[in-house]
C-alpha cells in the first residue's frame, strides 16, 4: 500500500491547462452572483455608449454648428453631451460600488474555501509545506479575484467593446486610414501576447519568494526568545533582507517589464498618429473628407487605442490574477484525508481495541522507519513507548492518531482496518496530550473547551479540577476568563500542560495518547497531576511516550523501540528483571536522577557521598562545553 507520507512531485500541467484549471473555480465563485455581474455587463455597456456620445458630436458641432451656422443644432448636441456625461457618471459610480463589493465578498469565500479545504489535508502535507506559503495561499494569493472578476475585468470588457464600437464608426469614415492603423493594433496585439507569456513566471515566481519570506519571518517571531537566548538579531536580519532582495529584484524586473511594453504603446500611439495626420491632411484637401470628420475621426481613434493601451495596465493586473489563482489551484487539487476512495467505513462507536499487524512505514521510498510492528492493546491498558530519540515511537503514535498510512501490515480499530475508516468519525474519539502544548491565543476557558465546544460549565471546571488548573486559574484577576497570549506564552510550561490534559479530559475519548505528557512538569507538579492522569487512562486505551522511566512503571505493557522495531515488551517487573535494554535505560536514568548529582552528605553513607560527588565532578560544566574546552 502506498503511503500517504511519501512524496510524489507531480508534473506541471501546461500553461493553458493550468489557466483552463482556475476557471471552474472563478465560474463557481460568480454563479452566486451571476445576476449583479449581468446587470454589471449591461451598466458597462451603457457607460461605455454614453462614453462614445461625446467624439460623435464632434462632426456636427464642426460641420454643421460652426461652419454652416446652424446655431440651433448646439442647444441639441450640448443636451445630449450633458445626458450622456450625466449617465457615464452614475454607471460609473455603480459599478465601483456593486463590482468592487462583489469582488471583495467573492475573496472572503475563496479564502474561507481555500482554508477549509487546508484544514483537511493529510499531516504528510504539512510536514512536505511551511507555514508561510499556506497563509499566503489563503489571504495572498486570492486576492487576484478582484481584478479577475472585478473592476479590472470589467473595464477590460468594456475597453474591448469600445475598441469594437470605434472600429465600426471609423470604418465608415475612411477605410484607408483605419485598415492602416488597425495593422499596426495587430502587430502590436501579438508583441503583447508574447510579453504577457513572459512575464507570468515572473509573477508565480513573486508568490513563492513571499511566501519564503513571509514563512521565514513567522518563524523568527514565533521563535524571538532563542533569537535573542543566542544574540541572533543581526543574524535573522541578514536572513530576512536577503529575502526581501530577492523579491525586490523581482518587483524590478516585472516594472522592467511592463514599462518596456509601455513603452512599445506609446511609440505605437505616436506611429497611428502620425500616419493619421498624414492621410487625414490629403483627403480633407482631396474633399473626401470633411474638418468635422476629421475631427470625429481622430478622437474615435483614441477610443480604438485607448483599451489596447489599457491592456498594458489591466493585462498585467489579470496575469498576475491568473498566476494567484493558479497557486489556489494547485492547493485545492490536494486530497484531503477522507476523499480517498478506501475509506468509506464509519464508526459510530468505539470500543477501543488496537491491533498493529507486522506494520512497516517510511517517510521516503526505500527509507523505512519501522519495521515488521506487531502489537495488541485493548480498554484499560497502558501502552508505554519507550526507546531512544529517533527509534520510531513518535511515528508510531502518528500511525495510531491516523495521520499516515502504513507501507506494509494493517492497523486494525476494533478490527476494521484503519486504513477503511473516515478518519472523522475515528477522531472524534481520539484524545491527544502532545509533548508541545499548543494552545491558541484565547482565554483558560477556550482553550479547555476546544476539545468540546459544546461543553457546560461544569463539564470544564471539572476537567480543570481534575487536572488542576484551579490551582492556578482561581489566582488570575479574571481567573479562567484569563488571555494566555500567543501559543499560552504568558504561562508556564506546566501550566500549558495542564490545560491540555484538561482538554483531552473533557473531550472523553475512547482512545487517549500521551506524548512526552508530563515533560514540561517538574517532579512536584507532576506528582499534582498524576491523579488526573490516573483518571483519563482510566478504562480508554491508552498510549504513552515517555521519556522519565519513573511515570511509565505502572504501565500494563511496554514497547521497547529501536530502530524501527519492537526488541522487548513487557511489564516494568518483568524487563527489570530480564536485564536487558529496557533495564539498562531504566537504571541509567534511574541513577542519573537519584545518585549522580546528590551533594556530598546526601548518601547512605560518607563513601557512597564521596563516590557521587566524584561522579558529579567529572560531568561537564555547560559553559566549558559552549567553550569547546571539554574533549
Amino acid at each position: 500500500m502506498a503511503t500517504a507520507a511519501i512524496a510524489t512531485v507531480k508534473p506541471k500541467p501546461p500553461k493553458m491547462q493550468r489557466l483552463k484549471g482556475v476557471l471552474p473555480d472563478v465560474l463557481e465563485l460568480v454563479r452566486p452572483h451571476r445576476a449583479l455581474m449581468l446587470g454589471g455587463l449591461g451598466l458597462m455597456a451603457i457607460n461605455r455608449v454614453a462614453g462614445l456620445v461625446l467624439p460623435a458630436s464632434t462632426k456636427f458641432l464642426v460641420d454643421d454648428v460652426i461652419m454652416k451656422k446652424h446655431l440651433w443644432r448646439l442647444h441639441q448636441i450640448l443636451l445630449a453631451v450633458i445626458a450622456a456625461t450625466i449617465i457615464q457618471g452614475l454607471t460609473s459610480f455603480a459599478l465601483t460600488q456593486l463590482l468592487s463589493k462583489a469582488a471583495q465578498r467573492m475573496i472572503a469565500e475563496m479564502r474561507r474555501k481555500v482554508q477549509e479545504h487546508v484544514g483537511r489535508l493529510p499531516v504528510a502535507y504539512y510536514d512536505s509545506t511551511k507555514t508561510g506559503t499556506l497563509v499566503a495561499r489563503i489571504l495572498s494569493d486570492v486576492e487576484g479575484i478582484r481584478n479577475l472578476i472585478g473592476t479590472g475585468m470589467i473595464d477590460f470588457l468594456g475597453g474591448v467593446l469600445t475598441a469594437v464600437l470605434a472600429f465600426v464608426v471609423l470604418m465608415r469614415i475612411s477605410v484607408i486610414m483605419t485598415t492602416v492603423a488597425f495593422v499596426c493594433l495587430l502587430v502590436f496585439s501579438l508583441a503583447l501576447k508574447q510579453a504577457f507569456g513572459t512575464i507570468r513566471p515572473i509573477f508565480r515566481e513573486r508568490s513563492k519568494i513571499f511566501a519564503e519570506v513571509s514563512g521565514r519571518l513567522t518563524e523568527s517571531l514565533g521563535g524571538v526568545r532563542v533569537i535573542k537566548g543566542y544574540h541572533a538579531e543581526d543574524r535573522e536580519h541578514q536572513v530576512f533582507s536577503s529575502g526581501v532582495q530577492r523579491l525586490l529584484n523581482n518587483v524590478l524586473r516585472a516594472l522592467t517589464a511592463t514599462s518596456l511594453m509601455s513603452l512599445s504603446s506609446t511609440v505605437l500611439l505616436g506611429m497611428v498618429g502620425a500616419v493619421v495626420m498624414y492621410l487625414g491632411a490629403r483627403q480633407i484637401i482631396a474633399g473626401t473628407m470633411t474638418l468635422g470628420g476629421f475631427f470625429t475621426y481622430t478622437m474615435f481613434m483614441g477610443f480604438l487605442i485607448a483599451p489596447v493601451l489599457q491592456i498594458v495596465n489591466i493585462g498585467t493586473q489579470i496575469t498576475e490574477a491568473l498566476a494567484g489563482l493558479e497557486r489556489t489551484r494547485e492547493v485545492l487539487n490536494e486530497n484531503p484525508e477522507d476523499v480517498d476512495p478506501q475509506r468509506t467505513t464509519e464508526l459510530p462507536e468505539i470500543i477501543g481495541n488496537i491491533d498493529f499487524e507486522s506494520v512497516s512505514f517510511a517517510y521516503e521510498n526505500g527509507k523505512e522507519v519501522l519495521h515488521n510492528i506487531s502489537f495488541q492493546s485493548v480498554p484499560g491498558m497502558v501502552t508505554a513507548l519507550v526507546g531512544p530519540s529517533g527509534s520510531g515511537k513518535s511515528t508510531i503514535i502518528g500511525l495510531i492518531a491516523g495521520f499516515y498510512k502504513p507501507q506494509s501490515g494493517r492497523i486494525l480499530v476494533d478490527g476494521i482496518d484503519l486504513s477503511e475508516v473516515r478518519l472523522d468519525s475515528y477522531r472524534n474519539r481520539l484524545g491527544v496530550v502532545l509533548q508541545e502544548s499548543f494552545l491558541f491565543d484565547g482565554t483558560i476557558r477556550e482553550n479547555v473547551a476546544f476539545s468540546r465546544p459544546n461543553a457546560t460549565e461544569e463539564e470544564i471546571l471539572r476537567a480543570c479540577r481534575i487536572s488542576r488548573v484551579d490551582e492556578f486559574a482561581e489566582r488570575f484577576a479574571d481567573k479562567y476568563d484569563t488571555v494566555v497570549g500567543e501559543r499560552g506564552v504568558k504561562l508556564s510550561g506546566g501550566q500549558r500542560q495542564r490545560i491540555s490534559i484538561a482538554r483531552a479530559i473533557l473531550a472523553d475519548p475512547r482512545i487517549l495518547i500521551l506524548d512526552e505528557a508530563t515533560s514540561s512538569l517538574d517532579s512536584e507538579s507532576e506528582a499534582l497531576i498524576q491523579e488526573g492522569l490516573a483518571y483519563l487512562m482510566r478504562g480508554r486505551t491508552t498510549f504513552v511516550i515517555a521519556h522519565r522511566l519513573s511515570t511509565i512503571r505502572r504501565a500494563e505493557q511496554i514497547l521497547v523501540v529501536e530502530e524501527g522495531q519492537i526488541i522487548e515488551r513487557g511489564t516494568h517487573e518483568q524487563l527489570y528483571e530480564r536485564g536487558g535494554r529496557y533495564f539498562d535505560l531504566y537504571t541509567k536514568q534511574h541513577g542519573l536522577e537519584e545518585n549522580l548529582f546528590l551533594a556530598p552528605g546526601e548518601g547512605d553513607s560518607i563513601a557512597e557521598s564521596e563516590e557521587a560527588a566524584t561522579r558529579a565532578a567529572r560531568i561537564p560544566n555547560s559553559v566549558d562545553i559552549l567553550r569547546g574546552n571539554v574533549t
